[in-house]
């Protein structure tokens, strides 16, 4: 009998007596929680009883009335509260996209706000039976694990996979609203004191020192340079909306903003002293997906996309030839 629970305790426990116990542990009534689950107050019961010896500690405490959770209840609880609607949401997603199509790509928040998302309209028009799914995170993840097709991403040749491929690389200019400049015109860098500077609150540590004013006043040969006030944002696509609200002068990725500048809704005053970085926007598709003909099509209008935007900002040559990493 001793090594028999033993042997209980010490392997994973049964999940099919968690959904019992998180309903009591919520109601904290036996009662309760099986008028919820549709069950007999003894099933539920002995539910928890078995869940208590495969556990191998009481995870409540029986009152005449209520019960209580135990200090290891609280504890399995806080795991279970958290796992049974992440379960629960994926098997709903896994009902919905049953014999359909569908897309999932990961991209950092910015990227999906300001480029991809106002394309995606055109392309939902022309495959309407495809579902897409963006997920919008920093953090980076192997596709050949994760439930991801694609990766749209930030950063140097040298940090990227193999096979990954360039979509484009930017210039950083400052741009405006058309009202701001209208009162104030900006004909040299020296002008741009007159304006509170736009910039990323985390853009000095690392490789986002590129993306500074700093640096592009140390370009004008300004070193010394202090604009009206400095507005800090945490995110380009809230530094790009407070400069079209006509809130300061932004230092703009080109091609997050090149839409808008064609449209007229922000001005480049000074196009001539746009400066380099030495960083791109990339696609990485994972190698799971790459059979799918619909992550093939949706690379493809990806790519097609990716042309457009290089063609809007300039980029030459065309990298498709020349800067796929191998």
């Amino acid at each position: 009998m001793l090594h028999s629970q033993t042997h209980l305790r010490s392997r994973p426990i049964a999940a099919g007596h968690l959904r019992a116990f998180e309903a009591v542990a919520r109601h904290l009534n036996f009662r309760a929680a099986a008028e919820e689950m549709a069950l007999t107050q003894s099933a539920v019961s002995r539910q928890i009883q078995s869940l208590e010896e495969e556990v191998g500690v009481p995870l409540f405490l029986r009152h005449t009335r209520a019960v209580e959770l135990t200090g290891a209840g609280a504890q399995l609880l806080s795991a279970v509260s958290q796992s049974l609607p992440r379960i629960d949401a994926a098997v709903r997603q896994i009902r919905q996209n049953a014999g359909r199509r569908s897309v999932t790509i990961t991209t950092f928040a910015s990227f999906a706000s300001m480029w991809l998302i106002p394309r995606l309209e055109q392309f939902q028009r022309d495959n309407p039976d495809m579902d897409i799914r963006i997920d919008a995170t920093d953090a980076s993840l192997d596709l050949n694990l994760a439930d991801v097709d694609l990766a749209l991403r930030y950063g140097p040749a040298a940090n990227m996979p193999p096979r990954s491929i360039r979509l484009f690389g930017e210039q950083l200019t400052p741009v405006a609203s058309p009202w701001l400049l209208k009162t104030m015109p900006v004909d040299k860098p020296a002008d741009l004191a007159q304006f509170a500077l736009i910039e990323a609150g985390d853009a000095h540590p690392g490789h986002m020192e590129w993306l500074t004013w700093r640096r592009w006043f140390d370009a004008q040969q300004l070193p010394r340079f202090q604009p009206k006030r400095w507005l800090y944002f945490n995110y380009a696509y809230q530094m790009v909306q407070a400069a079209l609200s006509g809130q300061g002068v932004v230092l703009a990725r080109l091609p997050m903003v090149a839409e808008s500048l064609a449209n007229g809704d922000l001005i480049e005053p000074l196009p001539r002293l746009r400066i380099d970085s030495p960083l791109s926007y990339w696609l990485i598709m994972g190698e799971r997906s790459s059979q799918r003909p619909e992550v093939r099509d949706f690379c493809d209008w990806l790519q097609a996309q990716a042309r457009a935007t290089r063609q809007t900002i300039g980029e030459v040559p065309d990298p498709d030839t020349v800067d796929n990493i191998d």
